[in-house]
């Protein structure tokens, strides 16, 4: 099973969330958007998981999770990575508030116990809105940060649990399905 620990969104919120990112889907750009159901903020991804790995999984999951008292964060702000001129990825900024990254630490160590290497990048939390790809050539993207400078969107994310998903991969993009929710501070 491909699996990762996320933070997933209220349907209302998901929803908010696509309406403001309309006016990028508008540009025609060569992206392939992401369906507003699979928003999330992925805080560990795991990759191909056995079946007698996963009770080790929730138990680290659990664990970290337990350290964690809910809390809010902030969402806003749009950009793309590795950059404006040529992206990857675009996405939705998430604040990257301290209880957000304790428990993103949290989820590394526990995970890391049960046989998952620390991911080495730097943490930036976000939601990915969609995947460009080369097909437009030199310049296609020079309008990108208008585009995002023109958006204004801000909310308020409400973190209570994380979740253990499960990713399906085929020709039209990822799909997810949800293995179990933990409550954080649920010790």
């Amino acid at each position: 099973m491909r699996l990762f620990v996320s933070i997933n969104f209220p349907k209302k919120q998901r929803a908010k969330m696509h309406r403001a990112a309309r006016a990028l889907r508008d540009q025609e750009l060569p992206v392939r958007w992401v369906d507003p159901d699979n928003f999330h903020i992925t805080l560990k991804f795991l990759g191909e998981v056995r079946r007698e790995q996963v009770d080790d999984v929730m138990a680290g999951i659990e664990r970290a999770a337990s350290s964690t008292q809910p809390f809010q964060t902030e969402i806003g702000g749009f950009g793309a990575f590795p950059t404006v001129r040529r992206p990857h990825v675009i996405w939705l900024g998430v604040g990257a508030c301290p209880e957000l990254r304790c428990l993103k630490q949290d989820l590394e160590w526990a995970l890391g116990d049960a046989g998952f290497p620390a991911e080495s990048r730097s943490f930036h939390p976000h939601v990915t809105l969609g995947r460009a790809s080369d097909a437009g050539g030199p310049g296609v993207f020079r309008e990108l940060d208008n585009a995002f400078s023109s958006i204004d969107f801000e909310d308020e994310l409400k973190v209570r649990s994380v979740h253990l998903m499960r990713s399906h991969l085929s020709r039209e993009g990822p799909t997810y399905s949800l293995v179990n929710t933990i409550r954080l501070g649920a010790a």
